[in-house]
């Protein structure tokens, strides 16, 4: 699909298509015509935070994680009118996911789950076993549910669902702490 006449998405190196494609979210957010790109500089440039979030050790389980991310986040988030957050948790025993914030026992059944469908112990059949018997299984998890997130922002807030909320998943039965890296851009 070309951009421009000299440009299509072919030959754009993958980081440059990305940061493109993502500038072109922002504009669609905005509510800004795409057939005038002029007026959209002209209005508002699009803008980027980072922020990298450190949770302290948490037990092995699932853990409503949003109103720690929110206060770290709080002076950036709040000065966007539109656009995106990116969540990217920088381990590979640990996951993120978006899930029931009211009643803990999703939380609880949640790892009851979890324990069920990937097996641990000296009866699993797994050979990375070199960092403890919890390891692997701990890896698998973590790409069951993934390691990133996406939301919308919204006048300043994520634009969460009522019943919605950031979950860590711990995985590994002493995990340490946890670092999130938090992307925004918008306008």
């Amino acid at each position: 699909m070309p951009i421009s006449p000299s440009i299509s998405w072919g030959v754009l190196p993958t980081a440059a298509a990305a940061a493109l494609s993502l500038s072109l979210a922002v504009v669609l957010l905005s509510g800004v015509p795409l057939h005038k790109p002029a007026t959209i500089h002209n209005r508002m440039a699009a803008k980027w935070a980072q922020r990298t979030i450190v949770l302290p050790p948490h037990r092995r389980g699932c853990h409503l994680v949003t109103s720690k991310i929110l206060h770290d986040i709080e002076s950036d988030l709040s000065t966007f009118k539109v656009g995106i957050a990116h969540f990217f948790l920088q381990h590979t025993s640990a996951s993120l996911t978006i899930n029931e914030n009211y009643d803990s026992d999703v939380l609880k059944d949640t790892e009851t789950f979890l324990n069920k469908v990937v097996p641990e112990g000296n009866s699993a059949p797994w050979k990375h076993t070199l960092e403890g018997p919890d390891d692997m299984p701990a890896h698998i998890k973590s790409s069951m549910f993934g390691c990133s997130l996406t939301l919308p922002i919204t006048n300043g807030h994520l634009n969460l669902g009522t019943w919605q909320g950031i979950w860590m998943c711990e995985h590994r039965d002493h995990g340490g702490s946890r670092k999130i890296v938090v992307t925004m851009t918008g306008i």
